[in-house]
């Protein structure tokens, strides 16, 4: 985490996921079974500087609400995380590695470095993406941002549309590129 805030604070933003560890832990002490829900979000996540991802329904996300496998809040020193959620179910991406050579192993005779797939995943290594898109975008347009990754975290998150879930589940809310983009 400090290697991540010190990145940072040399004017860097940095996207993280939050984790997939959100069902917490099933823990039974004295005969009585009980879940921990909360303190979910590991290393990067943690770090105070980082804009830490949740994940989401991808069609439907004011129904469905944060995906039960996204890492909650707070942190262990009890801050706010995630910081945003994005889409992260069932997300169409590029396969590479291991599935990718699977995935060529399956269409006979076919070199993997020939062979371009897709894949079909859920994550919140999914979600960040999105947020990385967009403040991406959103730096193109509003150059005078570059440099200064706290100020953009902080619009990010002044800007996120609430699903209506608990802080520690869903952060500032969904990441909204337009109201960003609007609001400066």
């Amino acid at each position: 985490c400090v290697e991540v805030d010190r990145l940072v604070q040399s004017g860097v933003v940095v996207v993280v996921a939050a984790g997939n560890t959100g069902y917490g832990q099933l823990m039974a002490r004295e005969g009585v079974t009980s879940t921990g829900m909360s303190l979910t979000i590991n290393d990067p996540g943690n770090a105070d500087e980082a804009i830490t991802v949740g994940a989401t329904h991808r069609d439907s996300p004011h129904t469905f609400g944060v995906s039960y496998f996204s890492s909650k809040g707070p942190t262990g020193d009890g801050r706010l995380k995630p910081d945003l959620v994005a889409p992260g179910e069932r997300i169409t991406s590029c396969a590479a590695g291991r599935r990718r050579d699977e995935i060529a192993s399956l269409l006979e005779g076919l070199d993997p470095d020939e062979v371009a797939a897709y894949i079909e995943d859920s994550g919140t290594s999914m979600a960040a993406p999105h947020v990385s898109g967009a403040v991406a975008a959103f730096l193109s347009v509003r150059r005078e941002f570059i440099g200064r990754p706290s100020v953009v975290k902080r619009l990010f998150c002044d800007n996120a549309t609430s699903l209506g879930r608990e802080r520690y589940f869903e952060g500032h809310g969904m990441v909204d590129l337009m109201r960003v983009i609007q609001a400066v």
